[in-house]
């Protein structure tokens, strides 16, 4: 007589090894949705998100050099490059050396690329409608996620063993 398969049961909630139990997993799959909402929004900008992310930064600071614009980005340059680049070549950034210090490039908006800030306004608009969720809901979920940024930065800084709460 053939066994027939039978459906495994359920994992009880500490089961830390469930797929449904991994924090890194949602967030990934938020980051993937998150991305093809962008991806949309971004269309009519002709910029994909990464290079959104270059251009909020450069609308928010101005002129910075590659290296400081990779901190702001969490980039290093190898990454960093290609996405200056394509804007450079799309006529939306200038990259120049540095007068100061030939060894630091030094990356600004062009005419253009500060005109696209004002088509770009409404992206932000878009997305937190997409998302569903409040103003209020989404900083304070922003917030946290700056604070988990932040202490899993420090764990990595420190080594420090990983413990289950």
């Amino acid at each position: 007589m053939a066994s027939t398969p039978t459906t495994p049961a359920p994992a009880p909630d500490g089961d830390w090894l469930r797929l449904d139990q991994q924090i890194c997993f949602s967030l990934n799959a938020a980051s993937r949705a998150f991305g093809g909402i962008y991806r949309v929004a971004l269309k009519d900008l002709g910029l994909t998100y990464p290079q959104y992310l270059v251009m909020l930064v450069l609308w928010e600071h101005g002129e910075l050099p590659v290296k400081k614009l990779g901190e702001h980005l969490r980039l290093d340059s190898g990454t960093l490059s290609p996405l200056l680049k394509r804007l450079e070549a799309a006529g939306l950034v200038r990259r120049e050396r540095s007068a100061r210090d030939e060894r630091s490039v030094e990356v600004r908006l062009t005419e253009e690329g500060t005109a696209l800030r004002e088509r770009a306004l409404e992206v932000p608009r878009r997305i937190a409608a997409a998302t569903g969720v409040d103003v209020g809901e989404l900083r304070e979920l922003r917030a946290r996620l700056d604070r988990l940024t932040s202490a899993l930065d420090a764990a990595a800084l420190e080594e420090t063993p990983l413990r289950a709460p």
